[in-house]
């Protein structure tokens, strides 16, 4: 007999209408409100801040009431470690923005030069410029994050980020600087060199960011038919699988459309992801406090020598 593919592996089943909506409500009702700021005359980066807040305030309360694992409701010192990294990634994040506007501005130039004309389809409407900028901007950074899982040099730096010995919605933010950086540019880069205009970039990082705590939430969700657009937590549960085969598949980062189109989505039907997640490929050593992980790149020989000599 198959297994369920969407079992009650928590204290108590979710209701269905909690499952279903919980992920486009919280969402759209984070979108709508950004929109709503922006036109009474906020500043797009500005507009996006008191949703996002909102929204990381609703995950993280809802985890608490339909969570998926009853085991990871508990920090094993992964939480203070995680707020470290989102402290340090906001802030390098803030760093690299004015550096990926002047980059994109320049390159917008010199396409405007070459073209004559603008790329970008600025007289969309709002919601379709967002769709547009999801799409468009998903390529860069899933070329990125494949790479990193096949590339040993790139590796170094991604490992960190499957290091979590838990899902939750703080794990978003867990993540090296030098990794956050690699996805981070390229995308904004592109964007604003195609012209994409102030709103529909911030909308496009809140999206991001109110994703981001959804995709690795400990929450009791379904998203059906969206999990052929969104790279949802049920196909991001399967991307954090300790067995290599099963991590190298849903590298999209908010969408899942390009996985589709190069073959690397992966969503069975017949099981369920595993509880026990972490690092495939026997890093037992590898660290799990904040300035270790940082350092853990440029001392990567260290860590797999001590891993083999004391494997799990």
């Amino acid at each position: 007999m198959q297994a369920v593919a969407h079992p009650p592996l928590a204290l108590h089943r979710a209701p269905a209408w909690f499952q279903w909506s919980v992920f486009p409500a919280v969402l759209g009702a984070s979108i709508w409100g950004s929109v709503l700021l922006m036109d009474r005359g906020w500043d797009p980066a500005l507009a996006i801040l008191g949703p996002q807040l909102l929204a990381m305030a609703a995950i993280a309360l809802l985890e608490r009431v339909h969570p998926l694992h009853a085991s990871w409701l508990h920090s094993t010192g992964d939480l203070s470690v995680d707020l470290r990294h989102a402290l340090t990634i906001g802030s390098a994040l803030a760093l690299a923005g004015p550096i990926a506007l002047v980059i994109g501005v320049a390159v917008a130039g010199w396409l405007s030069e070459r073209f004559g004309v603008g790329l970008w389809p600025d007289a969309w409407p709002l919601p379709a410029q967002l769709g547009l900028a999801l799409v468009v901007g998903e390529l860069p950074q899933y070329w990125v994050h494949r790479l990193q899982h096949e590339r040993p040099w790139l590796w170094r730096f991604h490992a960190l980020h499957h290091s979590a010995p838990r899902l939750y919605w703080l794990n978003a933010a867990r993540f090296h600087p030098i990794d956050i950086l690699m996805n981070y540019f390229p995308s904004y880069i592109l964007l604003i060199a195609l012209g994409c205009p102030p709103e529909s970039i911030a909308l496009f990082g809140l999206v991001s960011a109110v994703h981001g705590n959804f995709q690795h939430a400990n929450l009791q969700l379904r998203c059906g038919p969206l999990n052929w657009l969104f790279s949802m937590a049920e196909l991001h549960r399967w991307h954090h699988s300790p067995r290599i085969e099963e991590a190298n598949t849903n590298y999209g980062q908010q969408m899942i459309v390009w996985d589709v189109v190069f073959g690397t989505r992966f969503l069975p039907r017949d099981r369920v992801p595993p509880e026990r997640i972490g690092l495939a490929g026997g890093l037992s050593a590898f660290p799990m406090t904040y300035l270790a992980q940082l350092a853990s790149p440029f001392r990567w020989k260290r860590i797999e020598a001590a891993s083999a000599a004391s494997p799990d």
